[in-house]
């Protein structure tokens, strides 16, 4: 929270833990590397946001390794785990006790998308984080907003008396979409907010159709402009800059990249900022 409410950019990262159906070996090796990034992540200062289930496909637990086994390796104040509505509500009430027993500071309690299963346990991430907030008071609690619907409803369901979130995350927005943040941001300080946004940026890696459609069917996808720019000879890197650059210039400080990889994370997000 000290991070966030700090005037000033801020870069972090979102990354996903290893997919449930790797087999043994392939997951021992998955939660290796992400290990590592974590370790070379957090000692740059910088925080990082773990998924539950991203995009509807089941992965492990973001606890259930990191929490118990990185040891002094990773800062555990810099990691944030994300808890979606899509569990029971014993094992979510459980999940937050286990955070704060290891070390986290914060959750990002999200309600999880309704078009896959499994179901909610309750009906919206703020009755979610209602409940948590009463059973592990030592936590802040992130939410969620929506830049690309209406600014005054998502501006107001953040900032409302029972949202229960100390801060939000973003859904994906660009350079594409800045339009839709402005009118975010102007409403935010119409009505005096206090609630740090972080707003998400997709690093695309190719200008593949079907997985922009595939991506397509999670947050919005910009997929013409993208495959334009792959066309006139951009870059992943650069065209993950350009959002940055552009975010901020309309007065969105607080970023998180999606996407990078679990492997490569470091380099390819000190690439992107070399371009910043």
């Amino acid at each position: 929270m000290d991070a966030l409410c700090k005037p000033g950019s801020l870069v972090t990262v979102e990354l996903r833990p290893p997919r449930i159906d790797l087999s043994g070996t392939e997951g021992i090796s998955a939660w290796i590397d992400l290990h590592h990034t974590l370790g070379r992540l957090t000692r740059q200062e910088l925080f990082v946001f773990l998924t539950d289930n991203a995009v509807g496909a089941a992965e492990e637990e973001n606890l259930a390794h990191v929490g118990g086994n990185v040891g002094d390796s990773v800062e555990l104040s810099r990691i944030v785990p994300i808890l979606t509505c899509k569990h029971t509500l014993q094992y979510c009430e459980t999940f937050a006790v286990r955070a704060a027993s290891d070390g986290f500071e914060s959750l990002t309690v999200l309600g999880g998308d309704v078009s896959v299963p499994p179901p909610r346990c309750v009906p919206h991430g703020r009755d979610l984080r209602e409940i948590l907030s009463s059973r592990v008071p030592s936590l802040t609690l992130g939410g969620w907003v929506n830049p690309h619907r209406s600014a005054e409803e998502q501006v107001a369901f953040i900032n409302a008396p029972d949202a229960n979130a100390d801060y939000a995350l973003s859904q994906i927005v660009s350079h594409h979409s800045t339009d839709a943040v402005e009118r975010f941001l102007e409403e935010s300080g119409r009505v005096e907010s206090t609630k740090p946004v972080v707003f998400g940026v997709f690093y695309y890696r190719s200008a593949n159709p079907l997985t922009l459609a595939t991506l397509g069917d999670f947050f919005p996808v910009p997929a013409k402009e993208i495959v334009a720019e792959f066309d006139a000879g951009a870059t992943p890197e650069e065209i993950c800059a350009s959002s940055i650059r552009e975010l901020r210039a309309v007065g969105a400080e607080k970023i998180y990249i999606s996407n990078l990889g679990e492997r490569t994370a470091g380099r390819t997000l000190g690439r992107i900022l070399d371009l910043v």
